[in-house]
């Protein structure tokens, strides 16, 4: 079966999956005469299959094999399951790409913001690492006034007796009567609605805006974009790791 025949991905899938860019900036490379497949000009609405050799400005792409990074703005009310009988939404319903990914680091059913997906199981470790101190960046609003010492509490540390921890120091921002920037680097379990208890408040509303040196920007609920580039290579030096091709490059 020839490359274009009704069987394999769309071409622009195929692209954005090897971390390239965005489908519809595959799209854009595809009507400017940059992709060939199997040597031949590619044209919109093509299908290929991983035996397809697929070139873009002269580059062979690899598939699968690739690592791709995707940021998303994760919604409040999905919840970062496959299956979950309870569940209103799961992530795995609300995602979609053309290579299966994972998170990096969840956020629950009530939090919004910042998902790092990918298929590099690697990376995933490398970021969940707790002693690595990678930092997590939040903005939350609060039910009651949010005092001047609570928040320096959290700075220090608060002591959560139903884990039996105390939290690290970490940076914290006041922005009103009610919200606070915070900064974290670990990840316990639903770990800043935890410390406002402590504390006798609330959360109503968490979003996490930054993972590493990624940042979720300006982006909208339920979008996404591909990672790559320089923030790519920024995210794995900042996760204690080089992609491949950074390595041949260095030896």
């Amino acid at each position: 079966m020839k490359a274009g025949e009704q069987s394999g991905s769309r071409l622009n899938q195929y692209i954005a999956s090897c971390g390239i860019c965005s489908r519809r900036e595959a799209d854009r490379l595809i009507d400017a005469g940059r992709v060939f497949v199997n040597g031949t000009l590619a044209s919109a609405g093509m299908r290929v299959r991983d035996t397809d050799e697929v070139t873009v400005d002269g580059r062979l792409l690899r598939g699968a094999l690739n690592k791709v990074v995707v940021a998303y703005y994760k919604p409040v009310g999905v919840t970062c399951t496959k299956s979950d009988r309870h569940a209103d939404r799961t992530l795995e319903e609300a995602f979609s790409f053309p290579v299966r990914l994972t998170y990096a680091g969840r956020l629950d059913r009530d939090s919004e913001g910042l998902l790092v997906m990918t298929n590099d199981g690697k990376l995933i470790d490398a970021m969940m690492k707790g002693s690595a101190g990678h930092e997590k960046e939040y903005i939350v609003r609060v039910k009651s006034r949010i005092s001047d010492a609570d928040l320096e509490r959290f700075r220090k540390g608060v002591r959560l007796r139903e884990l039996d921890v105390t939290t690290r120091p970490c940076k914290v921002e006041r922005l009103g009567d009610y919200t606070f920037r915070i900064i974290l680097t670990q990840g316990l379990n639903r770990q800043i609605r935890r410390m406002c208890r402590a504390v006798g408040n609330e959360v109503k509303k968490l979003k996490r805006i930054r993972v590493l040196n990624i940042e979720l920007g300006a982006m909208k609920p339920g979008e996404q974009r591909v990672v790559g580039g320089e923030e790519l290579e920024a995210l794995y030096a900042a996760a204690g790791l080089l992609p491949a091709n950074r390595k041949k490059e260095q030896r």
